[in-house]
């Protein structure tokens, strides 16, 4: 052979191919020219721009790389002597990229049906849609729960299991393909209607007895109830005060025991095998379950979250109450 594409050193990116080849007579390879060209004709909602212009190879030996290319599309990369010999051919398709935000993100308020356009395959396959729901009660400041779940990529419509009136609703979807979660589609709703009662039996929550000398403060806590569920289990999480959305990235968030050295961040005190309502001393410096109940700071600040957390294959959710308070 004339002209030897390197073993090896092909490599195709979202929006690239490179090669490295060698002539085996430098001579007769004078004038060689490379190109990268679409595969077929593309059509609409994926429509590919052509590639345009080609490149002269000189010398026994090079890399040749294509111009921006576009992801998840099928080329021909050529190299030939003039007029017609063709000395090396091979099609390729550019890897997958993260898609593009879903649009047309609405929610019917009263019947809680929420949808969105199909997106296209034409940054990758679509593997499905993640979801994220977060809902906040009018009735009840302290009540957060967040939903996040994944839907097969035929899905364009989804009914909010739990929804009631008198909630806000913050909602976000993404696309997924092979390379990951694309760009996010968010929208803010407000359901119609309004809350006759307090949701999920939660009632108050203020801390008592706050006592900044031996860092602890009296909480007390009520098992948060669920129509569907079992779960006894609960977290009480203890975190610096944050914006709202912050907070809401601490109730979904993964956390990790008490560090003394990360003093700002959000931890887990303590795990619960909540029933009934009980009061509970947060910051008695007590350890269990591997969990250090640690001492509060005096003159700090402080967001408490009592969370339940329920796992299922392609869905979790997090249903949290905050207590604010000064230590």
């Amino acid at each position: 052979e004339l002209l030897q594409v390197v073993p090896g050193t092909l490599e195709v990116s979202a929006t690239s191919i490179k090669l490295n080849w060698t002539c085996r007579f430098p001579d007769a390879c004078q004038h060689m020219r490379a190109m990268c060209r679409l595969a077929g004709p593309s059509s609409p909602p994926c429509e590919a721009k052509e590639v345009t212009g080609e490149e002269m190879l000189q010398g026994q030996k090079g890399t040749f790389t294509c111009p921006p290319l576009q992801p998840f599309t099928v080329y021909n990369v050529n190299i030939s002597l003039p007029p017609s010999t063709v000395l090396f051919t091979w099609q390729f398709q550019t890897q997958e990229t993260v898609p593009d935000k879903p649009e047309n993100l609405s929610l019917d308020p009263s019947t809680g049906s929420l949808r969105w356009k199909a997106l296209p395959s034409c940054k990758g396959q679509i593997l499905g849609y993640q979801l994220s729901i977060t809902a906040r009660s009018a009735h009840e400041a302290g009540f957060l729960e967040i939903e996040r779940l994944r839907v097969n990529s035929s899905v364009t419509e989804y009914t909010l299991p739990d929804h009631r009136p008198g909630h806000t609703y913050v909602v976000t979807v993404q696309g997924l393909t092979a390379a990951g979660a694309g760009a996010v589609s968010r929208q803010e709703f407000l359901s119609s209607g309004s809350e006759t009662s307090a949701p999920l039996n939660v009632s108050s929550c203020s801390a008592r007895d706050i006592s900044p000398s031996q860092g602890t403060v009296v909480l007390p806590l009520r098992p948060i109830t669920q129509p569907h569920g079992a779960v006894r289990e609960h977290q009480l999480i203890v975190a610096v005060p944050q914006d709202t959305a912050t907070v809401a990235g601490v109730c979904s968030g993964e956390l990790q025991p008490f560090d003394a050295s990360l003093q700002h961040r959000a931890y887990v005190a303590a795990v619960l095998n909540l029933t009934a309502p009980t009061d509970f001393v947060l910051g008695d410096g007590t350890r269990q379950h591997g969990y250090y109940n640690a001492p509060l700071q005096p003159d700090r600040n402080y967001t408490l979250l009592l969370r339940l957390v329920r796992r299922q294959q392609q869905a979790e959710k997090f249903t949290c109450v905050c207590y604010s308070f000064s230590g």
